[in-house]
């Protein structure tokens, strides 16, 4: 319980509603941030990184029918009009060939990479393999079917994002920030026969905003209650409408809160604790 204490008060400093976005000017266009702080006006920072899973109730507006965002994002891909990065390190771009690979499903081992087989993936008994996976994926004949040529995952299949954030203190505004740097689309671990979750592809937020403002038609945040008030998918993120839940917070040993507290129900339970200490944090921060 103290372990948990001392990681929901060094991350607690993070929270913020995240209503408006910060207005805020800066050159740096290898910047991933849409509005970057500067450096000078931080006064502290704890990087936080959080999943969505689009098939819940909160998160569907950015996942209607046709204007799925992980389909804005995929198309942009596609044309050229937006760059992949391998991780969220955003150093290494990918191309368009290896884009499309990962959006491909392993059904073989040898697809294995040299860490994923010292991590002992693979080994598994083919039959049991088959029993877990051919549901989710269909035999050879159900896919041709329903699948596209290519054999490529179907944007309503990809339901999981992975976003990464800065939660900034700017000591000139006095007031904390959400700074998403980026967005990965991942492979759910149902989909993938290896058992995992694998990253499609990850963007700089920079980059995001541009692709959805320029295609304001299917990137949009749609409104349920009024057709004329759909918001662009930029402005989705500045108001933060949708719904996450913490899965890791900047640590000296990179470890996940599942790696921390356990899989499961108790990894769920602590992102939990988490979001609600954030907000104890937030709370008594202003108390005085």
């Amino acid at each position: 319980m103290k372990v948990f204490k001392v990681i929901g008060v060094a991350a607690g400093v993070m929270l913020s509603m995240g209503a408006m976005a910060q207005q805020v000017s800066n050159t740096q266009t290898s910047n991933p941030s849409a509005r970057p702080i500067p450096e000078h006006d931080i006064l502290f920072k704890k990087t936080v990184w959080r999943k969505i899973d689009l098939r819940e109730k909160q998160n569907k507006p950015m996942f209607s029918e046709n204007r799925e965002i992980t389909k804005v994002i995929i198309n942009a891909v596609k044309s050229g009009e937006l760059v992949a990065y391998k991780n969220d390190s955003l150093n290494t771009p990918l191309t368009r060939e290896e884009f499309m690979t990962n959006m491909t499903p392993k059904e073989q081992e040898a697809g294995l990479s040299e860490e994923e087989i010292a991590a002992g993936f693979g080994k598994q008994d083919k039959a049991k393999e088959d029993d877990e996976w051919g549901a989710a994926l269909g035999d050879s004949k159900a896919t041709q079917a329903t699948g596209p040529v290519s054999n490529e995952f179907f944007p309503k299949q990809l339901y999981l994002l992975e976003l990464k954030e800065n939660a900034v203190f700017d000591k000139k505004r006095s007031r904390m920030y959400h700074d998403i740097q980026s967005i990965s689309i991942k492979v759910p671990s149902t989909l993938n026969p290896l058992g995992f979750e694998q990253n499609v592809g990850t963007f700089k937020m920079s980059d995001l905003v541009k692709v959805f403002k320029s295609n304001p038609e299917t990137a949009i945040w749609y409104n349920a209650q009024n057709d004329a008030q759909h918001k662009n998918l930029s402005d989705a993120f500045d108001l933060w409408l949708f719904s996450s839940y913490i899965t890791k917070i900047s640590n000296p040993g990179d470890r996940g809160l599942a790696d921390i507290y356990g899989g499961g129900k108790k990894g769920l339970l602590a992102a939990q604790e988490a979001a609600e200490a954030l907000i104890e944090y937030e709370y008594s921060l202003w108390s005085y």
